[in-house]
């Protein structure tokens, strides 16, 4: 977990300085240069980036240390950064946020993809809460747990019960420090955790975890075809059916039996909106997001 000074959450302040100098030190006598080298303390400072201002990243630095710029290889860009990075274990990975179809880059620990590396920041009984409101999460039906539900766990924990006013501060810093997502009283996992822990989730939730059928990575809200069980990412299959004549399968070709959410997709400045409304299919009655 990233230190609770940044937006990714996790180290304190003096440990992040030192894994800071750690990393820029790793980096030196590589083949990468000044702007990956800033690019990089820029994430370890952020830890959680939107596609848009990782480019506006990209360009500065490149412009700033005379660097070759070309506008369309981010990517490239941050995969040679990756490459010199396995040493540390740690990754710039690249994600679709299930709430507006944006895309993000986080900086993620390969080495600790359990649960006891936010063991730093969190008690015992407050990683137990995490973990129950996991539980809910994945194993619902649509990727949701809601207040309530997770409050009534507050007298359920080990070793020792929490009330629910410090359940819901708790709830408070797991949203702050990007673990979870809050809408209208709903959580569900950020982004931010879903590409830190998602071999965790897969490991730990084998009959129900599921990846999307399109992008292939963890889906948490996702629709799920009733025939052959494949799973899709709402902004994913949104994307999909918006090229289709009519909404099928794209593995089994039966007709899809879900409400199409209505996404505005990111354009070319990497913009878009939250969705509002879904479009359901005609030989259909309204379903979840996920059966």
């Amino acid at each position: 977990m990233r230190p609770k000074g940044s937006p990714g959450g996790g180290r304190g302040r003096g440990g992040q300085e030192c894994f800071l100098n750690l990393a820029m030190a790793m980096t030196l006598g590589t083949n990468l240069n000044d702007a990956h080298r800033q690019f990089l303390q820029a994430f370890l400072t952020l830890g959680f980036v939107e596609r848009p201002e990782a480019a506006k990243l990209h360009q500065l630095y490149c412009q700033l240390h005379k660097v070759h710029y070309v506008p369309d290889k981010l990517d490239d860009f941050i995969n040679t950064l990756n490459g010199q990075l396995q040493p540390l274990s740690l990754e710039i990975r690249k994600g679709v946020s299930e709430e507006n179809g944006r895309t993000y880059y986080a900086l993620v620990n390969l080495a600790e993809t359990e649960i006891t590396l936010m063991a730093s920041d969190y008690s015992e009984n407050e990683l137990e809460l995490f973990k129950k409101t996991m539980d809910l999460i994945v194993l619902s039906s649509n990727g949701f747990a809601s207040s309530t539900e997770i409050l009534n766990l507050a007298d359920q924990l080990k070793p020792k019960k929490m009330k629910k006013v410090e359940a819901e501060l708790v709830l408070q810093r797991l949203v702050q420090d990007k673990w979870l997502f809050e809408k209208e009283g709903e959580y569900t996992l950020h982004l931010r955790c879903v590409l830190e822990l998602e071999q965790y989730i897969l490991r730990h939730y084998q009959d129900s975890a599921r990846k999307c059928h399109v992008c292939h990575s963890l889906s948490i809200q996702s629709q799920v075809c009733e025939d052959c069980g494949i799973a899709m990412h709402l902004p994913c299959l949104a994307k999909y059916f918006q090229a289709q004549r009519e909404p099928r399968c794209p593995n089994c070709k039966q007709f899809w039996p879900h409400q199409i959410p209505d996404i505005n997709l990111p354009g070319p400045s990497g913009l878009s909106s939250t969705p509002q409304e879904t479009r359901r299919s005609s030989a259909s009655p309204m379903a979840q997001r996920r059966q």
